[in-house]
């Protein structure tokens, strides 16, 4: 007998060479109708794993991250198998589990139609009605080759001659007539895959580069439910409402031209919104402590060897000569924090020391990724570095933490955190990153706050810590991180002076809240659906004249609104009222105020709310009062 930890803490005994789907069934039978995958000692594990020894065990659903993606990448072979079905000379290249749904790539002369989508999702349907038991076996690596050559599966060829140098088994899985190479996890049937939408299809370069074919790719979600995936395509169409990109062209907030793919101009009404935001950040980080500095665009690649970043980072960056030296455009601020804290001696009563940077930082990004403020090829980076001595470390992290609490809240983002863990590529001793993560990890126990392991996603230099906020539509968005860095304070051989008298090597942190302004921006675009709370509108108040003769009126009016501060305009066109107002609604303007001769006549305006309608009649000092109360308080 083997004993299996819940993960309520409970303690269940099973035998031993029992499967893991078995073992469920033991602690319930809704639990294994429901069961996707486990983990067993915080692995993901496919339910057919085999349990040998005791361990830690913990059932995974459609409502756990992992169970969910282990669901995907069984419809993805629903998906794969449908379309094998369909269109047999169809080459199969990859198809995983990715946020919301899953895709897959296929080789054929054409891309897919929507009608063609028609038919496969009659397909897939046909497949889940049948209820198809999925199978793994594993072939020796030669005996894989081989196979996979005999069915033509060229790109599946490719891949398994990339893990046989391992010269491990390779593992497939069979539902039916179809057969694919796969690693697992999947469901043990095709049954609970009820509900699922092929939702679009694109190009997509095989293994990502542009030297490669270009496959087509399909995109689609699945659900237990048909109930919940209905709930998610009526997300998805609110979502294209709210693309930043059509609103930001709606609202004058941004451009994207062909002159500059990649680098976004920002129109008037856009900078309002970004030097509104930068005006927060400075509040928020003079409160916490932090002094603001400015380093070079571009600096040698001397620098940025020393930093690492020539060896780990250089594909990224753009480069050019200057003086017969190679010069580099900064992709971070970090190395220009270090040099500013190199421009002085310190001592152990400086720490922390906290700078921050809002740098203009450049990254060269693959044309295929560039996605509106999302995705773009330079962005402010609301950079901080805080240099302190280990003592201090716990600390600092706490004090972070608040800041980027302080700020989601404000605009109504609620978040999980990830800790990342060692990169493949990286540098520094295992001593220096074992006590760096756990240094971070204990920081995140002490405050309370839960958090998932991410492994091997850290920095080149460090671990981190990963905030991933959520928007008013679900969807999630990684935004604040805090990296700790024990390597580049050694490279640049930073010091400062301890009680002792002696040098000592500060620990630096690297922070950042909004990540990229820019792609903030566009993150509170589609989180608003562009009707920005008062205090960060770029337009706050619409005067609307009912005819020219409240003209002077509404001249007087503007002028004690720009006095106290509060963007506003007169709409003096000769339409109709209702007109303007439906205008101004469209504009996602918070504040409409209508004059006619009534209000001329008694100093006052009509009020209309954005959120609230109809608000009636105010004077004006009470108006501008109202109005400056919420811009303070910064209500959404």
């Amino acid at each position: 007998m083997v004993k299996l930890t819940l993960k309520d803490g409970s303690v269940k005994e099973v035998e031993s060479g029992m499967s893991a789907a078995e073992a469920i069934k033991g602690i319930g039978m809704g639990l294994y109708k429901a069961a996707c995958s486990v983990k067993i000692n915080g692995e993901v594990k496919d339910i057919r794993t085999i349990i040998d020894s005791d361990c830690e065990f913990e059932v995974l659903t459609f409502d756990d991250i992992d169970g969910k993606k282990t669901f995907w990448h069984t419809a993805s072979h629903i998906l794969a198998q449908a379309v094998k079905r369909l269109y047999p000379e169809t080459l199969l290249a990859i198809g995983p589990a990715i946020d919301n749904g899953f895709y897959y790539d296929f080789d054929r002369e054409t891309p897919f139609t929507t009608e063609e989508f028609e038919k496969i999702e009659a397909e897939m349907r046909k497949i889940v009605k049948e209820g198809l038991e999925l199978e793994q076996f594993e072939l020796p690596p030669d005996e894989a080759i081989k196979y996979l050559e005999d069915k033509g599966e060229i790109y599946k060829v490719e891949l398994c001659r990339e893990h046989s140098d391992k010269g491990e088994p390779i593992s497939f899985y069979k539902q039916g007539e179809f057969t694919d190479l796969c690693a697992g996890p999947h469901l043990m049937t095709t049954a609970p895959v009820k509900a699922f939408k092929l939702t679009s299809c694109t190009g997509a370069y095989w293994r990502g580069s542009e030297k490669n074919k270009m496959l087509s790719r399909i995109y689609a979600t699945a659900f237990p439910k048909a109930s919940e995936l209905q709930e998610y395509l009526d997300r998805l169409e609110e979502a294209k409402k709210r693309d930043h990109r059509k609103l930001g062209k709606e609202l004058g907030i941004f451009a994207l031209m062909d002159e500059g793919p990649g680098f976004p101009f920002f129109l008037p009404k856009g900078m309002i919104l970004k030097n509104t935001l930068i005006d927060y950040w400075r509040e928020v980080h003079t409160r916490a402590g932090y002094q603001e500095i400015s380093t070079p665009m571009m600096m040698n690649r001397a620098l940025w060897e020393r930093s690492g970043h020539w060896d780990h980072y250089k594909d990224n960056m753009y480069t050019t000569v200057i003086d017969e030296t190679d010069f580099a455009i900064k992709p971070m601020n970090c190395p220009g924090g270090l040099l500013v804290y190199k421009t002085q001696l310190h001592s152990y009563r400086d720490l922390p020391l906290r700078m921050g940077e809002l740098g203009l930082v450049h990254r060269h990004e693959l044309s295929g990724a560039l996605h509106g403020l999302m995705r773009v090829r330079c962005f402010t980076q609301d950079d901080a570095h805080i240099f302190m001595t280990k003592e201090q470390i716990k600390d600092e992290i706490k004090g972070v933490v608040a800041l980027i609490d302080e700020v989601y809240s404000l605009f109504g983002f609620k978040y999980h955190v990830e800790l990342s863990t060692r990169p493949e590529d990286s540098m520094g001793s295992d001593e220096d990153w074992e006590i760096a993560t756990n240094s971070l990890k204990d920081a995140l126990e002490e405050i309370g706050l839960d958090f998932v392991i991410n492994e091997g996603d850290g920095a080149f230099y460090g671990p981190k810590i990963d905030f991933h906020l959520e928007d008013s539509l679900g969807r999630t968005w990684q935004c604040g991180t805090i990296q700790l860095d024990f390597q580049l304070p050694e490279r640049f051989e930073l010091e400062y002076t301890g009680a002792d008298g002696d040098k000592h090597r500060p620990v630096m942190i690297h922070r950042v809240v909004f990540g990229s302004i820019e792609r903030f921006i566009g993150i509170l675009i589609e989180h608003f659906a562009g009707a920005f709370p008062l205090w960060l509108a770029p337009e706050q108040v619409k005067i609307i004249p009912v005819s020219d003769k409240q003209l002077d009126y509404a001249e007087n009016l503007l002028s004690r609104l720009q006095k106290a501060h509060i963007r506003a305009s007169i709409d003096d066109r000769s339409e109709k009222m209702g007109y303007k107002i439906r205008q101004a609604q469209l504009e996602k303007i918070p504040y409409m105020l209508v004059v006619g001769d009534k209000e001329m006549e008694e100093g006052t305006v009509s009020v209309r709310s954005r959120k609230d309608g109809d608000i009636g009649k105010m004077s004006v000092d009470e108006l501008v009062s109202k109005l400056i109360m919420e811009i303070e308080s910064k209500v959404r």
